[in-house]
C-alpha cells in the first residue's frame, strides 16, 4: 500500500506519464471519437458535470482529513503532522462530510454510470473509459460492502483496505481527464 505523501506523488507521476504515453498513442493511431449531439448525450454531459462535482465533494473529505491529520490514511501519509489548533470549523465541516459520504458516494456512482450510459459506448474502445468504469464500480461495490450490515467481518476489512485508498481517486481523475480530452479534440 501507499505509505507516504512522497509515494502518492511518485505513484501519481507514474500514472500520469503512462497516461500521457497512451494518450499520444491513441491520438495518433485511432480515428477521432465523434462527439454525438443528441438529446440523450446532452443530458449525459449534464450528468458528467454533476458527477465531477460529486467526486470533488467526496475527495474534499479526504483532503480535509489529511489537512486535519485525522484517520488512518492521514497517519500513513503524514506520520509527523500535527493539525492546527483552531480546527473547530474544519471539524464541523468534516463531521458533515462524514455523515453525507455514504449518500453522496451512492449518488456519485449512479450519476457517473448514467453519464456513461447516456454518452454511448463508442468511446469504450479507448482503455481510459473501461478503466474509469471499472474503478467507479470497484469503489461503489467495496463502499457498499462497508456499509451493508450483513457483510462478513473479513469482507468489511478487505473492503476498507480497498475502498479507502487514494490511488483509485488518482486513477479515476487522470484517466477521465485524458479520455475526455480525446473526445473533445
Amino acid at each position: 500500500m501507499i505509505r507516504s505523501f512522497k509515494d502518492i506523488l511518485i505513484y501519481t507521476a507514474i500514472v500520469l506519464f503512462a497516461s500521457i504515453v497512451y494518450f499520444v498513442y491513441v491520438y495518433t493511431v485511432y480515428p477521432p471519437i465523434p462527439e454525438r449531439e443528441t438529446f440523450l448525450s446532452e443530458m449525459g454531459e449534464s450528468f458528467g458535470e454533476a458527477g465531477l462535482w460529486a467526486l470533488l465533494f467526496i475527495y474534499a473529505r479526504t483532503l480535509l482529513k489529511l489537512v486535519m491529520g485525522k484517520g488512518a490514511l492521514a497517519k500513513r501519509l503524514l506520520p509527523d503532522y500535527s493539525p492546527p489548533a483552531t480546527a473547530s470549523l474544519f471539524q464541523h465541516l468534516l463531521g458533515f462530510l462524514d455523515r453525507t459520504h455514504v449518500y453522496v458516494g451512492i449518488a456519485t456512482v449512479a450519476i457517473i454510470l448514467l453519464h456513461i450510459a447516456l454518452m454511448g459506448t463508442a468511446p469504450m474502445r479507448v482503455l481510459f473509459f473501461p478503466a474509469v468504469l471499472a474503478l467507479v464500480i470497484w469503489q461503489g461495490l467495496f463502499g457498499m460492502f462497508l456499509t451493508w450490515r450483513y457483510s462478513p467481518i473479513e469482507l468489511k476489512k478487505l473492503s476498507y483496505l480497498v475502498h479507502a485508498q487514494l490511488f483509485t481517486g488518482v486513477m479515476i481523475g487522470i484517466f477521465a481527464y485524458f479520455g475526455h480530452l480525446l473526445i473533445d479534440s
